[in-house]
């Protein structure tokens, strides 16, 4: 530590009064130094704390070291292979992981900024510690076998997708689109590491979901993979309010400051309206689609994004499911209440407690959470001559039920209302 460092950590400790007032108030330096020393302390614990999970939570260097493994012994292939491997054109950048097992990282590639995800699973806890490595499942790449042909890969993908998605009349085509995008190199033919890699890739609930609404405007659009690991693009912000409390904070930090944060940080309003109607669009995109409807099961505000130019972006698709994954979720499983009838964070549907089994039918519909949502980031900054019907029509929308007798037009009344209302607004202005 250099000398004029030392010297101010001196006075700042040991010097805080004149030795007058020192000699007067003695008990007074005493406070002094425990208050520091306190302060000390907990800072300590603090930055302690803060580089445990961070070293449990971030280990993409594991998850690149596994897969340049895979990829240099021929078991895995992918377009991304070569420039994380070889050219070392695509690194890791800034962690955004939240989960060990699910590694989630910042990157450049292609002088674009990307997201780069891979799943790595944790060894037995026990005696292995937090820098015990971690190791791909050992069954992640032993499908198809060698052997396999072009046909019954065709018929397993199949197989696979309908019970993802369920059955559709355009299931082929969804099929079809897994062996383009297996067929790396282009060359009209699948190769066992072409079609390991893209299997592995399939077990993934976002992948399949990136696969099925790759041509929808509001979803994540999937750049490149290697084995399992793949790459996203990046979404300028993440959530829709850009102050997110920790949860150790969150019992010493006043809710009211947090939401008055994020109404200071908000964009202006007619730019949340332009968010808003993409949000909408989403909900209509996903209502319905050529492959099925899909849920949102988890509508928070850290799941929904936008872009720098303020078009709505999901931020990921881990928080959708399809229609088909909830209901054979929820056939058949046993329940007391409603609560034991979750999938995700809030895709409920009711507990038959007569028979005490789930309905599989979900009960709030995804544009009834949407709305919920959008009551706390659109009606703040409200134009005046807006407000009331504003207000009006998220009330209705919020009180939406999921029973199909009002899905199909009550459903997207409310929903064309609401966009109708908001487009009006923003028409023919800067922010259109």
């Amino acid at each position: 530590m250099p000398r004029s460092l030392r010297r101010l950590v001196h006075l700042v400790l040991f010097c805080p009064l004149s030795k007058g007032l020192q000699s007067r108030l003695p008990a007074v330096k005493v406070k002094y130094l425990l208050v520091a020393w306190f302060g000390i302390l907990v800072a300590s614990w603090v930055i302690y704390m803060q580089y445990s999970s961070y070293s449990e939570l971030c280990r993409g260097h594991v998850c690149t070291m596994l897969i340049c493994d895979h990829y240099r012994r021929g078991i895995i292939s992918g377009s991304v292979c070569k420039s994380l491997c070889e050219e070392k054109t695509l690194s890791l950048q800034h962690c955004l992981s939240t989960t060990p097992t699910h590694q989630v990282y910042s990157a450049v590639w292609k002088e674009k900024a990307v997201l780069v995800k891979c799943g790595i699973e944790e060894s037995m806890r026990g005696e292995n510690g937090p820098d015990t490595p971690l190791r791909h499942d050992n069954n992640l790449y032993d499908k198809p076998t060698r052997g396999t042909s072009m046909d019954e890969f065709r018929a397993m993908l199949h197989s696979f997708l309908k019970d993802s998605v369920g059955e559709q009349s355009s299931l082929g085509t969804l099929v079809n689109r897994v062996i383009s995008l297996a067929d790396v190199n282009g060359d009209g033919k699948v190769s066992l590491a072409e079609a390991k890699s893209v299997w592995a890739l399939l077990q993934i609930n976002e992948f399949v979901l990136m696969v099925a609404l790759q041509d929808k405007e509001h979803a994540p659009h999937l750049l490149g993979f290697c084995g399992d690991l793949y790459v996203t693009e990046h979404v300028a912000h993440s959530a829709l309010f850009r102050l997110e409390v920790p949860g150790w904070l969150q019992p010493v930090f006043p809710e009211a400051l947090g939401v008055a944060l994020n109404q200071w940080l908000a964009p202006a309003w007619p730019r949340r309206a332009r968010i808003t109607i993409g949000l909408l669009e989403f909900v209509e995109e996903v209502f319905h689609g050529i492959y099925g409807s899909f849920y949102i099961c988890d509508a928070s505000p850290r799941r929904v994004g936008y872009n720098v130019k303020y078009d709505f972006k999901m931020a990921d698709l881990q928080s959708v499911a399809s229609e088909a994954t909830v209901k054979g979720f929820l056939r058949g499983r046993t329940c007391e209440a409603n609560a034991d009838c979750t999938y995700g964070r809030d895709c409920t549907a009711t507990c038959d407690r007569l028979a005490r089994q789930c309905n599989v039918e979900v009960v709030q519909p995804n544009l009834a959470k949407v709305c919920a949502l959008l009551q706390d980031f659109l009606l703040f900054g409200a134009p005046s001559d807006l407000r009331e019907d504003l207000e009006k029509q998220l009330r209705t929308c919020v009180t939406l039920s999921g029973l199909a007798s009002q899905m199909e037009v009550h459903h997207s009344l409310v929903l064309n209302n609401l966009k109708t209302l908001l487009w009006k607004k923003i028409s023919n202005t800067k922010y259109s």
